[in-house]
C-alpha cells in the first residue's frame, strides 16, 4: 500500500534502474504518512560519507500540537541499505552523472520502505513528446473502447 508517490518523476526525468530501501523515521512521521500526509515533490537521494539520505521530503508532524518545537517536517532523513548497495549507487550515480529520484513511500508489512530511481533529467523538448506520446495512447484506447 502506498502512502506518498511523486507523481511528476516520470514527467521530469528519464527513470532508468529503481531501488528499494528502508527509511529512518520517528513514531509520529510514521503515524502521518499512514494518513498519507506528506510529500515527495523537490525530494533527492543523495550518498554523503557512505551513508544515503533523502533531502526535500515533507512529512508534517502527526498531531501539531503534541510535536516538539525542534520538530522539522523538511529535515534529513538517513536511507537503510547494504553497504554494497551503497557504492554501486555513488558509482552509477557519479559516472553516469544521473540523480536519484524518490518515486514512493509504501508499506512492506511492518515496515516503511521508500522506491528511488536514477534517472536523467528531460528537456523541454523531451516533455512534450512524453506528453504527446501519452495523449495519443489515451486517445487509442479511447477509440478502440468506443468500437
Amino acid at each position: 500500500m502506498s502512502f506518498v508517490e511523486n507523481k511528476k518523476a516520470g514527467l521530469d526525468f528519464e527513470l532508468q534502474e529503481s531501488f528499494e530501501a528502508g527509511i529512518k523515521l520517528t513514531g509520529q512521521e510514521v503515524k502521518s504518512l499512514k494518513q498519507k500526509h506528506g510529500s515527495l515533490d523537490g525530494a533527492r537521494v543523495i550518498v554523503r560519507g557512505g551513508e544515503v539520505f533523502i533531502i526535500g521530503m515533507f512529512v508534517p508532524p502527526y498531531q501539531v500540537g503534541n510535536a516538539g518545537k525542534d520538530y522539522d517536517p523538511h529535515r534529513v532523513r538517513k536511507l537503510l541499505l547494504s553497504k554494497k548497495e551503497i557504492e554501486d549507487l555513488y558509482r552509477e550515480s557519479e559516472n553516469k552523472h544521473l540523480t536519484m529520484i524518490p518515486l514512493s513511500l509504501y508499506s512492506k508489512g511492518l515496515l516503511i520502505k521508500i522506491r528511488f530511481a536514477l534517472g536523467k533529467r528531460k528537456t523541454k523538448g523531451d516533455k512534450r513528446e512524453s506528453l504527446k506520446e501519452k495523449e495519443s495512447k489515451r486517445d487509442l484506447r479511447n477509440i478502440s473502447h468506443s468500437v
